[in-house]
């Protein structure tokens, strides 16, 4: 179980420093908070309001059973809901927990032993002082956070925030001589829970992961990868049937985690999930959080050793750089500088591991990738796959044609994106799937899969299926630079990025015709028109079968280039130089082309336009 001690490495080394402050403590967790109740440190009401929904993030201290609980009665140590916690909850509510003295009583009696241990706080003796007298929900209608029917006197069918009034969760403040104590803030309040239940855990046992003997948990953290998930990554709730196949008669004999142990290694993988979110601005100038590693049900968690950098594997070398470039030279020397998070020089035991979780269902949590690899290893495979993969592509952020690199979502839109307001999206698991394939190939520096290069050059030789011509340029861009890739992988040689004037290439050649034709109709259009090149509808025809198509479209091409002949005089030369190049049999060869055409194409497309912006500047 390597990665579960890679994990427990994180809570060591990150709980004590300025960025695992965020980390969660043991025997606490995460709920979504409706409304904030303070008192005095004698257990006098003082106010309540409702909490916001950017604000309601609280941090609870949670025993095994609560914090695993769906049904039953399990109340939570501190904060909860007003079902547990309201003496005078019966009094408001209709249904079938109108009676709730088990749930208050069961909360009362866990608070309670909490505050007569000599772990106690005073925070805690006070909000047992409080909720000893029965008067919440009342005091809560005088504040007016909550709203009553005035028919019945019961809670009105009102919502606070997503959640109705009767079922809103609750926190607490508790003034003293000090100040005010935010009991899910303060770090006093989390070490006394901690000492105190720490006491009150089971016996001890071997724990299977560390080899240490401790008190052992089978009640393992769910909310892994968001405050909903309800998934776990270690479960035994299941003794019927086949479950161990034979092999053990007891749960116990077939795995065993001292609850510590268990605390940490969730911990730390819900803050390494947590610090990779960020916030952008969308078009709407909205302010959004988001996590760019989650697709669907898979979620990439990727860190180092030291926790000095965060690597990135699914972004283009551009993401990485965040700088412009001018050259291949300078992009690779930008490229090394930055790919590890500015290091250059690696610890021989430092290592870079690279996680996906996926859960098949709402309950159980798998681990789709596991990966550990040392840093200088993991920096040469990256700075591979990125000059592997580097290609001349626009870049619509910078107005102009860039060199570039894959990144593994773009890959999945060009596969299996359709058009969606004019944008290329992919559907979040067929995507999160075709990123899981391609990880090693970027990790791990395995070779390409030929049916991924396969499926962007089919994609890339039927134009017609897409309605903005600058998304079949995307997937051009991109079958072009696998298509490089693959020829490096499976040793086929090298190719250029820009056009290679003595190759002789059957299927290259004909991509430069297919270039020059789309282009030169593209030229004897007015300013505003915009239509379809003959070259482009008879594109998916012209990769099939060449030497055929290739007579239509020069016959379909002829009467646009009469109409303006300076314009015919410069494609006609155009393309008398390449098929000075191919020989008879070849051009006659009306055999499917291979991908070197989408090659051709892409590099004399190039040389067409830049000759026209140099013509520009003469002029």
């Amino acid at each position: 179980m390597s990665w579960t001690n890679e994990l427990y490495r994180v809570y060591e080394l990150a709980v004590s420093t300025e960025d695992g402050s965020t980390m969660l403590p043991i025997s606490h967790s995460t709920a979504q908070a409706q409304l904030t109740v303070t008192v005095t440190e004698d257990g006098e009401f003082v106010g309540a309001e409702i909490v916001s929904k950017e604000n309601a993030k609280t941090i609870i201290p949670v025993t095994e059973d609560s914090a695993a609980r769906s049904s039953g009665i399990t109340p939570m140590p501190l904060a909860d809901k007003l079902v547990y916690i309201a003496g005078d909850y019966s009094k408001y509510s209709e249904g079938k927990r109108s009676d709730n003295t088990d749930y208050y009583n069961a909360y009362l009696d866990q608070l309670n032993a909490w505050c007569s241990s000599d772990c106690s706080h005073f925070a805690i003796r006070a909000i047992h002082a409080y909720l000893s007298k029965k008067e919440l929900i009342k005091d809560l209608v005088l504040s007016g956070v909550i709203t009553l029917d005035e028919k019945t006197g019961k809670f009105a069918d009102k919502k606070i925030g997503a959640v109705s009034q009767e079922d809103a969760f609750v926190r607490f403040c508790v003034n003293n001589e000090n100040g005010e104590c935010i009991t899910w803030e303060d770090a006093d309040i989390y070490d006394s829970f901690i000492k105190y239940y720490e006491k009150s855990l089971g016996a001890e046992s071997l724990c299977y992961a560390d080899g240490k003997t401790g008190a052992v948990t089978y009640k393992h953290p769910a909310k892994i990868r968001n405050g909903g998930d309800k998934a776990k990554l270690i479960s035994a709730n299941d003794t019927s049937g086949y479950t161990f196949r034979g092999r053990f008669l007891t749960k116990e004999e077939a795995v065993s985690v001292s609850y510590d142990y268990s605390q940490k290694m969730h911990n730390a993988l819900k803050w390494l999930i947590e610090r990779e979110r960020i916030t952008r601005t969308d078009d709407k100038g909205r302010t959004i959080t988001f996590n760019p590693m989650v697709f669907d049900s898979l979620t990439l968690v990727v860190w180092n050793s030291a926790l000095d950098f965060e690597p990135k594997i699914i972004e283009t070398a551009f993401e990485i750089i965040e700088e412009e470039y001018s050259s291949v030279p300078e992009f690779s020397k930008l490229l090394r500088k930055k790919l590890m998070g500015g290091k250059t020089d690696f610890a021989p035991d430092s290592k870079v591991m690279i996680m996906g979780l996926d859960a098949a269902t709402t309950g159980r949590l798998s681990v789709a990738i596991y990966t550990e690899l040392l840093e200088s290893q993991f920096a040469a495979n990256l700075e591979k796959w990125h000059t592997g993969t580097l290609w001349q592509r626009f870049n619509a952020k910078l107005k102009r044609t860039i060199c570039d690199s894959c990144s593994l979502p773009q890959i999945a839109e060009c596969m299996y994106g359709t058009e969606q307001n004019g944008r290329l999206e992919c559907d979040k698991k067929l995507m999160g799937d075709t990123i899981l394939r391609l990880l090693p190939c970027v990790a791990e520096g395995r070779k390409l899969p030929r049916d991924v290069t396969a499926a962007l050059i089919n994609k890339a030789s039927n134009p017609l299926s897409y309605e903005k011509e600058y998304n079949h340029r995307i997937v051009v861009e991109n079958a072009c630079a696998l298509i490089c890739k693959e020829y490096k992988d499976y040793n086929k040689g090298e190719i250029s990025m820009a056009y290679e004037p003595d190759c002789t290439d059957r299927s290259y050649l004909f991509g430069c015709l297919l270039a020059i034709a789309d282009k030169a109709e593209r030229d004897t259009y007015e300013k505003e028109e915009k239509r379809i090149t003959n070259a482009r509808r008879l594109w998916s025809a012209f990769s099939a079968r060449p030497y055929q198509t290739w007579a239509i479209i020069e016959e379909r091409l002829e009467p646009y280039l009469e109409k303006k002949p300076w314009i015919m005089t410069k494609y006609t030369k155009h393309i008398n130089e390449i098929m000075a190049k191919m020989s008879l049999e070849d051009y006659a060869d009306n055999s499917k082309l291979s991908p070197m055409y989408l090659i051709g194409y892409h590099h004399y497309n190039a040389l067409l336009w830049n000759e026209k912006d140099e013509s520009g500047k003469e002029e």
